[in-house]
Order: C-alpha cells, then sequence, then structure tokens
C-alpha cells in the first residue's frame, strides 16, 4: 500500500469516529478546570468568561448552520458515517469562501470551550489534536471529491482555500436558506455545547465550592436547550414538519 493510499484509508477511517475526539480532551481538560478554580479567579468573573466562551462557541455553530441551510441533500459535505457522499459538488455559499466550512465550525466551536479554564496549553493540546485528526479526513474527502468530479473540483480548490476562509468572494446558492433543515441536522450539536458548558460549570464550582451550584443563568440556559432539543428531536423522529424535499 503506498502512503497516499495509507493516508486515505487511515482519514476514512478518522471521519467514522470523529465524534469521538472530544473525548481525548477529557483528560487535559479536567486538569485545566481543577487549576482554574484553584482560587484566582473570583465567581463573577468566572461567569462572565464562561458565557463569553460560550458565544464564541455559538459562533462556530452559526458557521456550520449557514453551510447547513444552503445545501441539497446527496451533495458534497454531507457524508454520512458510512463514507463519502457526493452526487453534486458544492462551490457556493460558505463552500465559495472555504473548502471545508463545517470543520471550521467544528474547530471554533472547541476552540470555545478549550478557552473556558484559561489554559494556554490546553489550547496548544486541543489544536494539534484537531489538526492531526482531521487532517488525514481532509485528505480523504479531498481524493474522493477529485476522484469524482476530476477538473471541476480541481479548478474550484485552487481559489477557495482549505480551512482559514477569504473574506470575499461570496457566492450566492441556487437554493434559498433553509432553517427547518438546520434545526432538522444541528439541534443535536446545539445541545452538546450547551450541556458541554454546563458540565463544566457543576465541575468547576464543585472544585472550588465543594458542592454542586451554579448561576442561575446557566440553568436557565440549559433547561431552555434542553427544551429545544425534546421539541426538535420529537418533531423530527414523528413529523415531517422539519422535513424539506431536496435537502
Amino acid at each position: 500500500m503506498t502512503l497516499r493510499e495509507e493516508l486515505e484509508r487511515s482519514g476514512n477511517w478518522l471521519f467514522r469516529w470523529r465524534s469521538y475526539l472530544p473525548v481525548l480532551m477529557i483528560l487535559p481538560g479536567v486538569l485545566a478546570v481543577n487549576d482554574f478554580h484553584g482560587g484566582r479567579y473570583a465567581d463573577a468573573d468566572v461567569d462572565a468568561w464562561g458565557l463569553i466562551c460560550l458565544a464564541i462557541s455559538l459562533a462556530g455553530l452559526a458557521i456550520r448552520a449557514v453551510t447547513v441551510g444552503y445545501v441539497p441533500k446527496g451533495t458534497s459535505g454531507r457524508n454520512t458515517r458510512e463514507g463519502q457522499v457526493a452526487d453534486s459538488l458544492n462551490t457556493t455559499g460558505m463552500y465559495s469562501l472555504v473548502r471545508h466550512p463545517l470543520y471550521l465550525g467544528n474547530f471554533i466551536t472547541w476552540i470555545g470551550i478549550s478557552l473556558y479554564p484559561q489554559h494556554w496549553w490546553l489550547c496548544v493540546i486541543f489544536v494539534l489534536a484537531f489538526w492531526l485528526y482531521y487532517e488525514r479526513i481532509v485528505f480523504a474527502e479531498e481524493e474522493f471529491l477529485y476522484r469524482k468530479f476530476g477538473q471541476r473540483w480541481l479548478d474550484w480548490a485552487r481559489q477557495t482555500p482549505t480551512f482559514i476562509p477569504r473574506l470575499w468572494g461570496w457566492k450566492q446558492p441556487d437554493l434559498p436558506f433553509s432553517l427547518r433543515s438546520v434545526l432538522r441536522r444541528e439541534y443535536s450539536g446545539l445541545m452538546s455545547v450547551i450541556g458541554c458548558f454546563y458540565g463544566l460549570e457543576l465541575y468547576s464550582h464543585a472544585v472550588a465550592q465543594h458542592r454542586l451550584v451554579v448561576h442561575p443563568l446557566w440553568s436557565a440556559i440549559f433547561f431552555a436547550g434542553a427544551a429545544v432539543y425534546l421539541t426538535l428531536r420529537t418533531l423530527k423522529k414523528t413529523t415531517s414538519l422539519l422535513d424539506v424535499e431536496g435537502r
């Protein structure tokens, strides 16, 4: 097996298990939170900083939402756990600014979480882990797209950044933005982020105060997020209200 084939094979394997990357960050995250609440910060500062980090993570989800809201069914970037899927090539919307907007959104989302303990080394560990994990995933995905779309993909790739988006050149997609498509596909990601921050708040206060307590605002955010999650999940599983033809 050539190195190119090995890189693609490992990339496809990592793609199937990409959702487990956060698990690798649990231990360093716990160590960072333990040190963060060693008496260096006041509770008011902690709550304000946590909200700033949450806003950063929500910005990552917003990038995913703008991406998902325009893409049609069976298109590039809509890959499944079973493998690569692409009946058509996305080159408009967020894909006119960056080749992998969903991964960019994931990166910003988890950067917000890794910033929470205010330890530079945790951010460095995350960036390195993300780079090592997703580099091969991106390689495998682009190999698949190149084989499927050939020169068309190559022309688009040559003028579109891989990961750091350009700030100009937006091309309006043919399809209108679909909020229902976003709600159907992204509700679990929103709940995961809210749940992660709520858990960090609970654990950090447990370390600092030796009791499970959080600011009422965080409880309100968590239970509101849970209500949205349960509502959208029920609608998705039991009705067709969130279904959009061709999405």
